[in-house]
């Protein structure tokens, strides 16, 4: 039998999750996506044109692949027609190729307003949330008051609807938000959930276990390790389990069908929004890496915090996913800086440490650094590892060292043909 294998983000997200995905297509029949929803932005690049995918699994483009978003997905009917239409103009036979698990959860457009009200009360403690209704549609998955992608076909959805949207705006008077237009939201949602009536659904969990048997799965998840719900940086973290651990979940398979687990991440460091970043560079330095490797979010466009690369925190997360093939991305964007960091540990109120403290949040972290020497040559022309300069080699290697496990693939570049295989 077959294995299922996992590729994930084991950063603060933005690692480059989509790009390798769609690297890895060809190997597989099937990708399916496990968690999180419209807050993910995978940027695939090739022929000379980027594409954004925010729900839809990254095989999407690859007309011999099916696309599974699986139960663990949270679904906003208005973004994901959206997507479709804007995917379906690239060329990508999306019907015959996309089927949406019947138990994945509809974001209703009154969690989007919960989304924006919630973070409108927190004032400056706001956690970063990029207001897609992600997190009040999980709080009502585990509440057990959610509404899912079947329900759209039951005769009694829209009284169930208004049963969860009275609900909700009882809670969005008392947090005192009153801008929106809700008529115009719901017009847009029962239209979509009208339209996304006509692609397929299906009992998911039964698909990939019986396809597992003879065809090649690849699990994709969304955001990175450093905001599981679970093992992140809480409370700064998103509302699903980005681990590895979260596939079977998301997907309805059992662990030790668990194959490959694909680490992915940058040879530097990025985060969105608030909450702790240990080597984040908040000078000329860290904007350089910004500008470079244009740091803006794909969904979003929001400026992402940059800083070097921590390996406490990619030791923790190869360690809670048990990854076995490592990713490094965007390694082009260090070329031309003087000098280059590794984070080999933390000060954490005077003690040294190699591990991640419980509260991150609130403890004084100082981040302990080697330094290497820069290189100035452009990675983005080289194709082999043999082309790679010197300085660049040596500081793979002690990362490689430090990790203690070898790195399979170094990104140098947007596109699918710029990925050096070691």
């Amino acid at each position: 039998m077959n294995k299922i294998d996992i590729v994930l983000g084991l950063q603060w997200g933005d690692e480059g999750k989509g790009k390798i995905a769609d690297f890895l297509t060809p190997q597989y029949d099937i990708v399916a996506r496990f968690q999180g929803g419209p807050n993910a932005g995978h940027s695939l690049k090739f022929n000379g044109q980027t594409h954004v995918l925010n729900t839809i699994p990254s095989g999407i483009f690859h007309s011999a692949c099916k696309n599974i978003i699986g139960n663990g997905v949270v679904v906003d009917p208005v973004r994901i027609k959206a997507e479709i239409e804007r995917v379906e103009l690239a060329g990508a036979d999306v019907r015959a190729n996309l089927i949406f698990s019947k138990k994945a959860h509809l974001i209703l457009p009154t969690h989007r307003l919960l989304d924006a009200a919630s973070e409108h009360s927190k004032g400056d403690s706001k956690i970063g949330s990029t207001l897609r209704g992600i997190g009040p549609t999980y709080r009502d998955k585990i509440g057990r008051n959610g509404l899912r992608i079947g329900d759209i076909t039951t005769k009694d959805f829209k009284t169930k609807y208004e049963k969860i949207k009275t609900e909700h705006l009882s809670l969005i008077g008392f947090l005192g938000y009153a801008d929106f237009d809700l008529a115009v939201l719901e017009a847009e949602f029962f239209e979509a959930c009208e339209y996304l009536k006509t692609f397929q659904m299906a009992d998911t969990e039964y698909l990939i276990n019986d396809w597992v048997t003879s065809k090649k799965i690849l699990a994709e998840g969304a955001q990175g390790s450093m905001l599981d719900i679970d093992f992140g940086s809480y409370p700064y973290v998103t509302s699903s389990n980005t681990i590895s651990g979260g596939a079977p979940n998301g997907l309805g398979f059992a662990p030790q069908k668990i194959g490959q687990v694909y680490g992915i991440f940058k040879a530097y460091c990025t985060r969105v929004g608030s909450g702790p970043f240990p080597t984040e560079l908040e000078d000329e330095v860290g904007e350089n890496l910004r500008k470079k490797g244009n740091e803006f979010g794909a969904t979003t466009g929001r400026p992402r915090r940059c800083g070097w690369i921590d390996l406490v925190a990619l030791k923790y997360a190869i360690m809670l996913s048990g990854v076995n093939y490592l990713i490094m991305m965007k390694s082009d964007v260090l070329s031309g800086f003087e000098e280059v960091k590794v984070c080999t540990g933390y000060k954490v109120n005077g003690e040294v440490t190699t591990q991640v403290p419980f509260d991150l949040c609130n403890e004084t972290v100082e981040p302990i650094y080697e330094s290497f020497k820069g290189w100035t040559e452009d990675l983005t022309i080289c194709r082999t590892k043999s082309e790679l300069p010197k300085n660049f080699h040596d500081y793979i290697t002690y990362i490689e060292t430090a990790l203690d496990m070898p790195i399979n693939i170094i990104s140098v570049g947007p596109d699918r043909e710029q990925t050096i295989i070691s």
